[in-house]
């Protein structure tokens, strides 16, 4: 075994450590001062005989597909604080660097099979967590923190850290804890603390519901930086996806280029990375190769080819001409390209979804009748589309929340922001609540199916109207 473990106190504070660990048994602290490279499986906890209450833990750990390990701090040697460490796919896991049931993660920025950096850092009420040197969580327990009783332990005191063992195996090296002064405090922590016990979040993460908005775009004054630091405090997983194609509000990305230049910008930030296909080109404008990098592809009908053959921004009002034709035989021409894009575009999610021009929703439930409800909810079950619940537009409504649940369609939450100034999934975890919708309703990446779905050129028509195949 590699002796390269170390217990990085202050240098007078190692000797007398050592002192302290020599015969002390199978405690944390004799891993360390041997230098043995240490390895835990199911059912293996090993914890420092020393406790711990400003400190900072790091080292290296080492993964394969399926193991997970957990660092507790603030532990008795069993309950306490817990930091997940678990890669692999998006499938609806808790990943590496959660600070688990409080803030839950959903994508790992390290790989099974690689050594990676961690490092988890207390101070005062303030817990942080790196992972490749990237922030991952920033979270600070607030004077009156929402705890249910399975997680009652998971609170700011004093007390041991532990290496435990849940499945597989995971292995650590590089190890070093570094006791801090009573007085510390993470500088960076400047945003103010969440009221828990008004909050609706932290009680999803307590239930370990996936708590994820793939709709969040980096526009209207948010910045990457904001986000992350928005996602952490909020405790909100952000997918962060650009608008690709033609139309659309803001930054616009308009070829493969673009669009690989785009990930090279967000990929080393705790987000999970979508992009919403923009007017009803984008199939043709861009490469699978190119979109294939994303986790997620999704797009919405907000953009359809009237009647009259021309693009129609349905969300401009003055963009929606009827030409004479009613309200309800509009309705219909949305309905037939609703069905058509979700049958020729591949993509995940059907963002937006039920959405009609601002003349129109007044009379929503008149509009979308049952009939009209099938035909779209078919064409998604045909073609394992999710369907996005949308917090900016509260939409689709309960009923036809409750109708898709009924076939087995999963969902996803999304705020489609315009800036940022945006809530908290409100009206998504309202449906969850009169819905009846559970963990196993939720879509992850890895249930997509696009790759598997051809590429269909359509509903292209030049000034004449004829169609352009």
């Amino acid at each position: 075994m590699k002796k390269n473990l170390f217990f990085g106190l202050k240098p007078l504070a190692v000797v007398a450590s050592i002192v302290m660990f020599v015969g002390c048994g199978n405690k944390l602290e004799s891993y360390i001062a041997s230098g043995e490279e240490l390895s835990v499986e199911q059912g293996v906890s090993v914890a420092t005989g020393a406790s711990f209450e400003n400190f900072v833990f790091k080292g290296q750990a080492l993964t394969q597909e399926g193991a997970e390990a957990a660092l507790l701090f603030h532990s008795d040697g069993e309950s306490g604080y817990e930091i997940t460490i678990r890669n692999g796919v998006q499938d609806g896991s808790i990943k590496t660097g959660s600070l688990r049931s409080v803030r839950n993660l959903y994508r790992s920025l390290a790989q099974d099979g690689e050594w990676f950096d961690f490092e988890v850092a207390v101070r005062g009420k303030n817990v942080a967590v790196k992972i490749n040197g990237v922030d991952v969580v920033c979270y600070t327990e607030p004077a009156a923190p929402y705890r249910e009783a399975a997680h009652s332990t998971k609170l700011i005191g004093k007390g041991k850290v532990v290496v435990k063992g849940v499945n597989g195996n995971v292995a650590f090296r590089n190890l070093s804890v570094e006791a801090l002064a009573a007085d510390a405090r993470n500088e960076a922590d400047t945003m103010p603390p969440i009221d828990e016990q008004t909050d609706h979040i932290i009680r999803y993460q307590q239930k370990d519901f996936p708590v994820i908005d793939y709709h969040v775009h980096l526009k209207g004054g948010l910045t990457k930086e904001m986000a992350h630091a928005m996602s952490m405090n909020y405790g909100i997983n952000y997918g962060v996806a650009p608008n690709a194609g033609e139309g659309g509000v803001g930054r616009m990305l308009a070829d493969d280029a673009e669009v690989r230049s785009y990930f090279e910008e967000v990929k080393n930030h705790p987000f999970l990375f979508g992009v919403q296909g923009e007017g009803r080109k984008w199939t043709q404008t861009f490469s699978q190769e190119a979109l294939g990098i994303f986790d997620y592809l999704f797009t919405d009908a907000m953009t359809i080819i009237d009647h009259q053959k021309r693009n129609a921004r349905i969300y401009r009002a003055e963009e929606v001409i009827r030409d004479g034709v009613t309200m309800d035989q509009y309705m219909e021409q949305i309905v037939d390209q609703t069905v058509k894009i979700l049958t020729n575009e591949p993509a995940d999610i059907f963002a937006n979804a039920t959405y009609i021009p601002d003349d129109m929703n007044a009379d929503y439930d008149k509009y979308w009748t049952p009939e009209r409800v099938d035909r779209v909810l078919d064409v998604m079950q045909q073609n394992n589309i999710a369907l996005e619940i949308s917090a900016r537009y509260k939409i689709p409504s309960f009923e036809i929340i409750k109708k898709a649940k009924e076939r087995g369609l999963k969902f996803t939450f999304g705020t489609n922001n315009v800036d940022a100034d945006f809530g908290r999934l409100e009206y998504c975890f309202e449906a969850v609540e009169k819905c009846g919708l559970t963990v196993e309703d939720m879509w992850f990446p890895t249930m997509s199916v696009r790759r598997e779905r051809p590429v269909v050129i359509y509903n292209h028509f030049d000034a004449s109207g004829k169609r352009v195949k």
